[in-house]
């Protein structure tokens, strides 16, 4: 079996494998893979798409899921007590927590796969999906030059795993103050689009909108990018604030599209992690 907590604990040859597993779903391979096999999950209730995907994945492919609050880690029970019980009954389990550290001593106790569906310090499962969804599209993604907007937060975290595993070239574009560690940072959208080829976004916090103010992507900003760029926002976004109206209703954005992927690379992440 296989965790997948960090993106940098994976090789780009086991990321090709889930996207090859991802092809073979399409193909009717993996038919009823979880029969008889149960998911336990913890899920906030403010989560949609990855919840929803996965359940649904775990649905389709014949397993059980099982869901609990998020907050249930966190109650006086020892972890350790509490995967003592259900590493008997589960077969793979799936949380976001906001604790990252947390995953990783579930991951120490469980005799399972354990999948880190989003924590405050990244969200694997997301950016994979987004570049299965690249790889679509782009004749080689990997040489692509890539800009992320946003603060430092998780999903910039998760997009520098990515770039670190896979060797794309990745700069952001942040108010002062917000920039993260080893990456080229800009401070005016405008400057920062030029000679890209995939803005990312992530909303931002609402303390911190005044600070980015010259970080929002618009379509005319989208004009300045690689002829062929895409606009590929996090979601939840936010028109007006980190994205203008014009840019989602414009070919840039990519965002629905990308997101059809999401079912398919979390069902592709399940069956790796099961099988390696």
């Amino acid at each position: 079996m296989k965790n997948l907590i960090r993106l940098t604990d994976y090789h780009i040859d086991e990321i090709s494998e889930i996207f090859k597993i991802a092809d073979e779903i399409s193909e009717g391979k993996y038919k009823d893979f979880l029969r008889g096999k149960t998911a336990v999950m913890f899920f906030p209730n403010n989560s949609i798409r990855t919840r929803v995907t996965f359940e649904k994945g775990i649905y389709l492919l014949g397993g059980q899921s099982v869901l609990f609050p998020t907050e249930t880690l966190d109650k006086k029970e020892d972890l350790q007590d509490v995967f003592g019980y259900l590493n008997l009954w589960a077969d793979i389990v799936i949380v976001r927590h906001k604790d990252i550290h947390v995953l990783e001593k579930i991951a120490g106790y469980s005799t399972v796969p354990v999948i880190n569906a989003m924590t405050d310090s990244n969200h694997p499962c997301e950016i994979l999906s987004d570049l299965y969804a690249l790889s679509k599209i782009r004749r080689n993604f990997r040489e692509d030059k890539f800009l992320f907007c946003g603060e430092n937060g998780n999903i910039g975290y998760a997009w520098k795993e990515a770039a670190e595993v896979m060797g794309f070239d990745l700069e952001q574009c942040c108010g002062k103050g917000y920039e993260i560690d080893g990456l080229v940072s800009h401070y005016d959208i405008e400057k920062a689009v030029t000679g890209k080829d995939i803005v990312c976004t992530d909303s931002l916090p609402a303390d911190a909108l005044a600070d980015f103010q010259k970080c929002k992507v618009t379509t005319q900003v989208m004009e300045k990018a690689n002829k062929g760029a895409i606009l590929n926002p996090c979601p939840p976004f936010y028109r007006g604030e980190e994205v203008s109206e014009d840019v989602i209703q414009s070919d840039y954005f990519v965002g629905y599209e990308f997101k059809k992927y999401l079912l398919k690379v979390q069902q592709a992440i399940m069956i790796y992690c099961l099988t390696r």
